[in-house]
């Protein structure tokens, strides 16, 4: 038996004796592995997909998430959360992910209870334990169980068994909180999220499925992998009068590229220790 196969028989393990479960369901692959695990364990009866709509992510995020939770066959409810009702998101504190994960959780518990089921479950893996993600401490404090994590899954396994599991997103560009592209402390507002979300719109639009546009005042710093800065750069005329005509007055390439999470690069070891010392 393959380390993979292991694996897999580890998470079916831990699902069978769950019951019935809440799975919090982005459409990301990670979300997407342990939803159709769930309900091939457990059955169609027992498994209900609650997906999350808000200002922080993209509304076609949300449609393609229903639509993808549907096609597996499973029950889905979407639910809409104000995160920017809560003072520390609107701020994006530090602790921005804490709060936002405690509002999510706060709801599938409370659509646990309505409906008898007796676990949540979230799309968390290993390496999520090795970044700072103080959302890990919400999740420890409302008891949502992170499947993949306990069966020991990080992003390549979670691909190879996707794919072998003939899951049409096994390869799917993660996606997070458009909150990760404002410097913390940037008071968030509904303009700032829809400017930057048109942009990366935009750009995703033009042939970069994986594309960042970190918001910098009146400056857009665009990051994309870096094999394709040329390709970007090659098209400069027509992106810098797109992003001019969302609302920003200089549009600027990262040449380092790609880096998910690279605002998290201006805090201190110290702050990052303090908000997730109880994330495992």
């Amino acid at each position: 038996m393959t380390a993979l196969n292991e694996k897999k028989v580890q998470l079916e393990s831990l699902l069978a004796p769950l019951g019935k479960v809440v799975v919090g369901f982005s459409g990301g692959i990670d979300s997407t592995l342990v939803l159709a695990e769930a309900l091939r364990v457990l059955g169609k009866d027992r498994v209900l997909a609650v997906v999350a709509n808000s200002v922080l992510f993209a509304d076609e995020e949300y449609t393609r998430a229903i639509s993808l939770a549907k096609s597996l066959k499973a029950n889905v409810r979407g639910i809409t959360i104000d995160y920017l009702a809560n003072a520390h998101i609107a701020a994006n504190e530090p602790e921005t992910w804490y709060y936002s994960k405690q509002l999510f959780y706060q709801q599938l518990n409370q659509i646990a209870k309505e409906g008898s089921y007796q676990a949540v479950l979230d799309g968390m893996i290993m390496d999520d334990l090795n970044d700072f993600r103080p959302g890990l401490v919400a999740r420890n404090e409302a008891g949502a169980i992170s499947v993949l994590q306990k069966a020991g899954f990080y992003k390549d396994d979670v691909r190879g068994l996707a794919k072998s599991l003939g899951l049409h997103n096994w390869n799917k560009a993660a996606s997070c909180s458009i909150a990760s592209r404002f410097p913390y402390y940037t008071q968030l507002t509904p303009a700032k999220i829809k400017q930057v979300m048109q942009a990366e719109k935009y750009l995703r639009d033009l042939g970069f499925p994986v594309v960042r546009v970190r918001y910098h005042n009146e400056i857009a710093r665009i990051e994309v992998p870096v094999k394709e800065l040329n390709r970007l750069v090659e098209q400069h005329d027509r992106v810098q009068e797109a992003l001019v005509s969302f609302g920003f007055k200089y549009v600027t390439v990262d040449m380092a590229g790609f880096k998910s999470g690279r605002m998290n690069d201006d805090l201190s070891v110290a702050t990052k220790q303090r908000l997730t010392v109880n994330q495992k």
